[in-house]
Order: structure tokens, then C-alpha cells, then sequence
């Protein structure tokens, strides 16, 4: 008795080729979605950090770049993916370090008006002092 012997069609094997090769290219690179969590991340410290009102500017081409990235990695050209990521990412951290400064900034100005205030109530105070 002889043994039927159960392989694929070559146009079945192709189809499955075909089919796991689209699967591959639907799936990020690894490194790719790496760089742009790390960005999204340096992305809401800036927001929470102020840049929205302090660096704007700089918040915008973060977000500019990892939308960018995302659809490089979906379109499968991780290498530009995980470039543009690293750049949204050092954007990001821009934004937040140029808020920090600013807020900084505000703060020692503030202080500084304090410290000229209290100068002056102090002089005034002096000379109005009875002896």
C-alpha cells in the first residue's frame, strides 16, 4: 500500500510566504518603537513641565517628529522611524529644559521684585524711624 504524501502546492507555500511577510512589515521594528515610547515619554514630561506655555515652539517639533516616526514605522522604514524618534526625543527634552529655565526665570524675577520691595520698605521705614 502506498502512502499519500501531504506537501503544500508551490502556490500554497508562496501564499503563506507572501502572507508572513506582510505580517513582518506590519510589525514595528522593536528599536524603532523603543525610540519613539522614550520620546512620547520626554513628550509629557515637557508637557507637564510647562512647555506649552514656554516652549511651544519646541513641543510642536516633537510632536511634528513622532507623528513622523509612527508612520515611517508603520510604513516599515524603521531606520528613518528610530532617527526621527531620537530627534522628537531630544526636541522633547529641549522643550522641558527650556520651560524649566523660564519658570526659573519668572521665579527669580519674582523674588528679586520681592527683595527690592522689602529694600525700599526698609529705607523708608529708616527714615521715618524717630531718634
Amino acid at each position: 500500500m502506498r502512502k499519500k504524501s501531504r506537501t503544500l502546492p508551490g502556490a500554497a507555500i508562496a501564499l503563506a510566504l507572501a502572507a508572513t511577510a506582510t505580517l513582518a512589515a506590519c510589525a514595528g521594528n522593536p528599536v524603532a518603537d523603543e525610540k519613539i515610547a522614550v520620546a512620547k515619554a520626554s513628550l509629557q514630561r515637557a508637557e507637564r513641565s510647562g512647555a506649552p506655555e514656554f516652549a511651544p515652539v519646541e513641543l510642536a517639533a516633537a510632536r511634528d517628529k513622532i507623528a513622523h516616526a509612527e508612520k515611517a514605522n508603520a510604513d516599515g522604514k524603521h531606520m528613518p522611524a528610530a532617527q526621527l524618534a531620537e530627534q522628537a526625543n531630544v526636541d522633547a527634552q529641549l522643550a522641558e529644559a527650556t520651560a524649566e529655565q523660564a519658570r526659573s526665570h519668572k521665579v527669580a524675577m519674582e523674588f528679586d521684585a520681592g527683595m527690592q520691595t522689602l529694600r525700599q520698605e526698609s529705607m523708608h521705614n529708616s527714615t521715618n524711624a524717630p531718634f
